[in-house]
């Protein structure tokens, strides 16, 4: 089972929506009062009823049922136009927090460290801002509404009941010890079922997500059945999750419908023993009675959608949970940018299951516009040694200097100016071509991007395609080769403009044909900057101003191409297969 981001606890999460309800505290303040006018008005059509049948007993004539008629009618007005109003502030208030903890949500998960998106895998993080965040929009637009007005006019029923007679009033209080106590039996068991609930979602969306990925090498291994029964677990898991909960439910609604009997036939028992001593009116003992009839829709609403409230609440503190995070690195803001751009790794070592080491003490420097290309067999670390000196993994000891300033000093936004990597996967989003470059450069004109992009080699055909620079690309658009993607992302560089280039295999699929087309655009784009380049063609390190030999996480050779070949040790073993593999 993998690692999960972290979950709020109920204290924190609470803490968390009132501070954000406390932000909006005018807005707030407005949707409580309409909503409490609302209530309010839903209970003058039964203090007249009451008062009503007291003047017929009095012998009223029949013009009392016009004033009745008319304030009933005005109060209908009235509570209908609040409620409606109330209904709209509370969605309105509601989507505006939600949407602001969506993309604070998605903003925090955008800089999770790549370990740590790697351990917990993408099922997690997803089933947050998708089904979670689902949850939470369902309940903000159909349960909260109805769950603030029926909190509301419990309050102001039981108030008016006591304000009629303190004695009708404890008689209807008698229920609420017996909805406490159904409460209390029923939060207890479910909220934690509700949570699990959540989490085996999550999981689900972890195993569809890695078969989904994975889909040609559960082919190639003969593995779909093995897939889809975790796939099948986790999702009957989450059934019987569900159904567990649903049987809870069913018994609690029968402790609240055994509450709502014994309130009723109490006030009923003590109206009628209060009209015989003269204590009380009808009219009164009637009007508790309606009040606390009139009480069933809104107790039912709190109790019967507390599983709603719960799942949301749930839902909730998962998202509270990314955004609250700590980061696993500290962020000191304020550090001046450095003169010069050397990159230092000191005695750096990693590790991703806290057991096995893969990169022992190594110690590197590249100095300002110097090239150095990393080498060696695979999995020999050198992908891994690329990340942590752009800043995209942390290592478990030791430290990343650029200019002299430790990379987990530096705030995002500046280590990002700092130090750029372009790796060997390329995504092309979705949407004009300039809109992909300048999101390296947001600023970014027109002119800017033609100078990258012939600064790359890929003018031509960027100038070649329907509109240009404003041709769609990526998922529905124009489909970019392996080639021109990594052009693209090699543009996407000289327009952030860098002090240091990280440059992982991001020439690997480009395949023998433009390999050296893409090597060109590479050098372009990196000349002048201080650059790490991990080389999966030993052109690239037969060019670099250095050379660095990684086997199993350690250096075992450094120097430039022509020593390295000259000494007869890795480096030449190496260059000499590879040579020996090119086409004559």
């Amino acid at each position: 089972m993998s690692e999960l981001l972290p979950i709020a606890s109920a204290g924190r999460t609470w803490a968390w929506l009132k501070t954000e309800l406390g932000r909006r505290r005018g807005r707030s303040l407005l949707t409580l009062l309409v909503a409490a006018t609302a209530a309010a008005m839903a209970l003058v059509p039964v203090f007249v009823f009451g008062v009503l049948v007291d003047r017929v007993q009095d012998g009223a004539p029949p013009s009392t049922i016009g004033w009745v008629v008319a304030v009933i009618a005005a109060a209908a007005v009235l509570g209908g136009a609040c409620a409606g109003y109330a209904s709209f502030l509370i969605r309105s208030l509601g989507e505006g927090i939600l949407a602001d903890l969506r993309e604070r949500t998605i903003d925090r998960a955008l800089r999770l460290p790549v370990q740590t998106i790697e351990r917990v895998g993408k099922g997690d993080l997803l089933s947050r801002v998708g089904d979670d965040v689902a949850v939470i929009g369902k309940a903000v637009t159909d349960v909260v509404p109805n769950l603030v007005t029926a909190i509301l006019l419990v309050l102001l029923s039981v108030m008016t009941m006591l304000g009629i007679d303190w004695r009708l009033g404890l008689a209807g209080m008698v229920a609420l010890p017996m909805y406490a106590l159904a409460m209390r039996w029923y939060l207890p068991r479910s909220a934690p079922v509700y949570a699990n609930e959540r989490v085996a979602m999550g999981e689900r969306s972890q195993a569809l997500i890695s078969s989904m990925q994975g889909a040609s090498t559960v082919r190639a291994y003969g593995l779909e059945d093995s897939h889809l029964g975790k796939i099948d677990d986790a999702s009957r898991r989450t059934r019987d999750l569900s159904v567990g909960v649903f049987a809870l439910f069913t018994r609690f609604a029968g402790r609240g419908n055994r509450a709502e009997f014994v309130g009723l036939a109490t006030i009923l028992a003590v109206g009628f023993a209060l009209v015989q001593r003269d204590l009380v009116t009808v009219g009164q003992t009637t009007t508790a009675a309606l009040l606390f009839h009139r009480l069933f829709n809104p107790i039912g609403m709190l109790m019967y959608t507390f599983d709603e409230v719960q799942s949301a609440g749930a839902s909730l503190a998962r998202l509270v949970g990314v955004v609250g995070r700590r980061d696993d690195t500290v962020r000191v803001a304020g550090v001046p940018a450095a003169a010069e751009s050397t990159l230092e790794l000191v005695d750096v070592r990693h590790t991703y299951d806290d057991e096995h080491e893969v990169v022992h003490g190594i110690s590197l420097r590249v100095d300002h516009g110097e090239r150095v290309a990393l080498v060696g067999s695979t999995g020999a670390g050198k992908t891994t040694v690329a990340a942590i000196a752009a800043g995209s993994i942390v290592p478990t000891s030791g430290s990343v200097r650029i200019g002299g300033t430790a990379l987990s000093e530096l705030p995002p936004r500046e280590l990002r100016r700092r130090v750029a990597i372009v790796s060997q996967e390329v995504h092309v989003f979705a949407g004009p071509l300039i809109d992909d470059l300048r999101l390296a450069a947001p600023g970014a004109s027109e002119e800017d991007a033609a100078m990258a992009l012939k600064t790359v080699g890929a003018a031509d055909w960027v100038n070649a395609l329907a509109e240009g620079v404003r041709t769609v690309v990526g998922e529905g658009g124009h489909e970019l080769t392996a080639a021109q993607a990594q052009q693209l992302a090699l543009a996407r560089l000289v327009l952030a403009d860098p002090a240091v280039a990280v440059l992982d295999e991001a020439t690997a699929e480009a395949g023998s044909a433009g390999a050296r087309d893409l090597e060109a655009s590479a050098e372009a784009a990196t000349r002048g900057r201080t650059t790490l380049v991990v080389a999966h063609r030993l052109t690239q390190a037969a060019t670099a101003d250095r050379v660095v030999v990684l086997e199993k996480g350690r250096i075992v050779e450094e120097g430039t191409h022509r020593a390295l070949v000259a000494a007869g040790g890795r480096y030449a073993q190496l260059w000499s297969a590879w040579h020996g593999r090119q086409p004559r």
